[in-house]
């Protein structure tokens, strides 16, 4: 059993809570919060941008240990996994002190707002010997998930062009998401899910090229161009926190392959979910059929296998692709440099 230590009691820890509760040969044993309403089991005050809102939760029911300081949860010899859900800007402190107290890691995206701050978690990661995972859920939802497998295998021939998608209106759901500094602002902390995919999908690309807003020193909305040393490979994403404020939410894609395409788009209109296109695969016969998607139907589903990829790891020893620090790590330099781009104006090359 693969004993759970939480730190941050915001909606996204709140999300790992609820995601763990199905993952197989684990429990959380602990939570961490400076909330003394959170640590008595009061989440009503927790809410995000999808999911329900927090409710009341019995800890000692469910032999939760609650921690006001996270250095008492870190030296607690019961918990093998520590998870950190705390603001962007908080994961390093945390994250070094757990390894340093031998635990091993799994940190919600993204893995820092600096990058010598992420290049610091992977460096201490390697010499502590223990997992240093960075949570990026995106893969771990059916539709992405459906594209990342037919690519790899190869299932439709070679990948030949992929276009993303992912705006939202300004977030205003945390006082914290007004402090770019702290968040890195759509630019980082909701881009970083395309960079990742992308990274993943296609490598590291040899440099971006990219137009945008940019306020403040950081990216509002980028439209983006991955220039890869295959001329013929075109990869692009549109991101942006600028959309108006019945346009929430915004994802999807256009994966062109040898023998298929790819389509996929959902949005949240005026308060309500819009699926304007189910995953569909377009085939060179003519068809245009809706696989079956494999994946639990919970508003958490996604992190529960997410989760359950980083506990099977413990056993194994071995880090998952999908969840590696350099992988987050790049996937954080790219956003850097698009917005570099956006701002010179100029194609900025990835070293």
């Amino acid at each position: 059993m693969v004993r759970i230590g939480l730190v941050g009691l915001g909606f996204m820890g709140m999300t790992h809570f609820e995601g763990a509760r199905k993952v197989k040969g684990a429990k959380v044993v602990a939570i961490a919060t400076r909330d003394p309403k959170k640590l008595a089991g009061d989440w009503s005050g927790i809410q995000g941008n999808f999911g329900p809102r927090g409710g009341q939760i019995d800890l000692k029911k469910m032999k939760v240990t609650g921690y006001a300081d996270y250095r008492e949860l870190l030296a607690d010899p019961n918990i093998d996994l520590v998870d950190v859900c705390l603001p962007n800007d908080q994961h390093e402190t945390v994250v070094l002190e757990a390894l340093k107290a031998g635990k091993h890691v799994i940190v919600e995206k993204p893995i820092a707002v600096d990058l010598k701050a992420a290049d610091r978690m992977v460096a201490a990661a390697k010499k502590s010997g223990k997992l240093f995972m960075v949570a990026h859920v995106l893969p771990f939802f059916p539709e992405f998930k459906f594209v990342a497998d037919v690519v790899k295998s190869g299932k439709y021939g070679t990948l030949r062009a992929a276009h993303f998608r992912r705006v939202i209106c300004t977030p205003d759901w945390s006082k914290d998401m007004a402090d770019l500094s702290k968040t890195g602002g759509p630019g980082v902390d909701l881009h970083i899910h395309d960079t990742h995919f992308i990274g993943y999908l296609c490598g590291v690309p040899e440099a971006v090229h990219a137009r945008g807003v940019i306020e403040q020193g950081w990216a509002q909305h980028l439209e983006t161009q991955y220039l890869y040393p295959d001329k013929s490979l075109a990869v692009s994403c549109t991101m942006g926190g600028i959309a108006a404020k019945g346009l929430a939410f915004a994802h999807g894609f256009e994966i062109y392959l040898d023998k298929a395409t790819l389509l996929y788009d959902f949005n949240t209109l005026g308060g309500q979910p819009i699926l304007n296109r189910p995953l569909t695969v377009v085939t060179n016969d003519g068809k245009a059929v809706n696989p079956t998607l494999k994946g639990g139907t919970e508003w958490c589903a996604a992190f529960t296998a997410e989760l359950q990829v980083a506990v099977n790891a413990i056993a194994t020893g071995e880090t998952p692709a999908l969840l590696s620090g350099e992988l987050a790590r790049d996937a954080l330099k790219l956003c850097h440099l698009e917005a570099k781009s956006a701002a010179t104006g100029k194609v900025v090359a990835v070293r």
